[in-house]
């Protein structure tokens, strides 16, 4: 089962949350939707502002917690080179 690793944010340089799945466009149809009560629906953050495909979801798990112990600034550096406008990436993979 393939897997995803994704970062939301609720604005450029705002709030972010990193999470992992095997349906990213469930996922994040979730998330901007407050379909789930947490962290996502308590600050707003529902933007796709970055995410990374893998073969399985166990290494994106293992992913996901090494992003989580990275700095802030490394996410922000993260999504900056890879989406530097901080489009909504939703809407590319719907």
């Amino acid at each position: 089962m393939s897997g995803y690793t994704y970062i939301l944010f609720n604005r450029k340089n705002g709030t972010l949350y990193i999470g992992v799945t095997s349906n990213l466009v469930k996922r994040v149809y979730e998330h901007k939707n407050k379909l789930a009560d947490g962290f996502t629906k308590k600050y707003g953050v529902d933007k796709l502002g970055y995410y990374e495909i893998f073969d399985n979801i166990e290494d994106a798990i293992l992913r996901e917690k090494k992003l989580k112990g990275t700095s802030r600034k490394k996410k922000l550096e993260l999504i900056e080179i890879n989406n530097p406008e901080w489009i909504d990436l939703y809407h590319e993979i719907i």
